[in-house]
């Protein structure tokens, strides 16, 4: 087996010294700091990769499920072309209307779609209208009970071939502990079971953040 490397807080901050972030980004990670639900967001290093993935994939239109204050969805759409679309999903205006700031700043709020309510009935209505088979990549980072019903929805909304990526799948290491019985790391650990077992995807589950499963759709 390979050497795995630990990550010490002072490689971490290595990490994210050499991760390129734009000021629009930092600043809006940086004023998403003093929020009490700030662990919600996504680190630099998250950000960078999903970045790097729309690029290489040529992706054109992405949809995300979880918005928070929009930092995902920033590195998401600053890595969209200039006629790319993400369609963002979340409940709540009051974090989205942070996120709304930053977008304008950065000159994406024209790529991006926010639809607030419910996300599975955003997923549902997009179905409705037209859009299966027609998204590149989609990002799921929400309520962790809803996310089997997000991963079915979105493999319908996927192309063939289409990315999807699943943040928080390790639960800071909660689904590696049988004693942890609650409902978020009961339903995160069958979901990482179902994915490893489905011949729909090829799946890789990755140790970045929080842990992150990316699988392309077959």
């Amino acid at each position: 087996m390979s050497r795995r490397l630990p990550l010490t807080d002072a490689l971490e901050q290595y990490v994210r010294q050499h991760t390129r972030e734009s000021d629009v980004q930092r600043r809006l990670r940086e004023e998403t700091a003093k929020l009490p639900q700030a662990g919600m967001q996504i680190g630099p290093d998250q950000a960078a990769c999903f970045a790097v993935l729309v690029r290489a994939t040529g992706a054109r239109r992405a949809l995300e499920i979880g918005t928070f204050t929009g930092y995902s969805a920033l590195a998401v759409a600053q890595a969209l072309p200039a006629d790319g679309r993400l369609v963002c999903c979340d409940i709540s205006r009051e974090w989205t209307d942070i996120a709304r700031r930053y977008w304008q700043e950065a000159g994406v709020a024209g790529r991006i779609e926010l639809r607030l309510g419910p996300a599975q009935r955003t997923l549902d209505a997009l179905l409705r209208e037209g859009h299966a088979g027609g998204f590149d990549f989609a990002f799921i980072d929400a309520d962790k009970t809803g996310y089997d019903g997000y991963y079915e929805r979105c493999l319908e909304l996927l192309r063939p071939n289409g990315l999807l990526a699943i943040d928080n799948v390790l639960w800071s290491g909660a689904v590696a502990d049988p004693a942890r019985q609650d409902e978020d790391t009961v339903a995160l650990r069958a979901l990482n079971a179902k994915i490893r077992d489905d011949a729909r995807v090829e799946p890789a589950m990755l140790t970045i953040g929080d842990g992150v499963t990316l699988l392309c759709k077959r």
